[in-house]
């Protein structure tokens, strides 16, 4: 079947699928870019970019609250609550210097040892219920973080996904015999392997 400029309907259908094709394509990559700057950037951040963003209720309280304490300067104690410090419902609790033997393996294939030394700091919330747990478990907690640092190849260290994978595990075991959502992070002083 022809139509009347002589080509055929099943030569333009190919062409139309692949041109719809493209163009989900195209779509689906400007939707996953879109995504992943909203993720890297936050909800608030892509709208304060774009402009579509007004003052938020916190940025708002800050302001009047920096008017009214005679520092709209942007210093002061506005200034230092609204930079996201601990308030007084969370507690930092120093651990003492963790020192282990790990694997690693050389430039030749051979397995080695390296020592790892680690400082950290945990910072718990007090309102959450087992809270009460974690000073009383504090010997608990390090015994666990060192069976698990023992365990670890020097590859598993390395770069910002191994700190990131480190922090989790020692956050998901903080959590674990606790018995508490209490633990919320990890703050690491140093990280050397040696």
């Amino acid at each position: 079947m022809t139509d009347s400029t002589g080509t055929s309907q099943d030569a333009k259908t190919p062409k139309k699928k692949t041109l719809l094709r493209v163009l989900a394509l195209l779509l689906l990559c400007v939707a996953a870019l879109a995504g992943g700057f909203v993720a890297s950037v936050g909800p608030q951040g892509a709208l304060k970019l774009v402009g579509l963003a007004g003052e938020s209720k916190d940025d708002a309280a800050a302001s009047d609250e920096a008017a009214a304490d005679g520092h709209g300067d942007g210093h002061g104690a506005a200034a230092s609550s609204h930079a996201g410090l601990p308030g007084e419902h969370i507690v930092v609790t120093p651990f003492q210097e963790i020192i282990v033997n790990i694997t690693a393996t050389t430039a030749t294939g051979r397995q080695t040892t390296r020592f790892l030394k680690l400082n950290l700091a945990l910072a718990y919330d007090t309102r959450i219920s087992g809270a009460e747990n974690i000073e009383s478990r504090k010997l608990f907690l390090r015994d666990s973080f060192q069976e698990y640092l023992r365990q670890l190849n020097e590859n598993d260290l390395q770069g910002s996904i191994g700190l990131v994978r480190l922090k989790s595990e020692l956050l998901r075991r903080a959590r674990a015999i606790s018995d508490s959502d209490a633990p919320q992070e990890f703050l690491i002083a140093d990280l050397i392997v040696q």
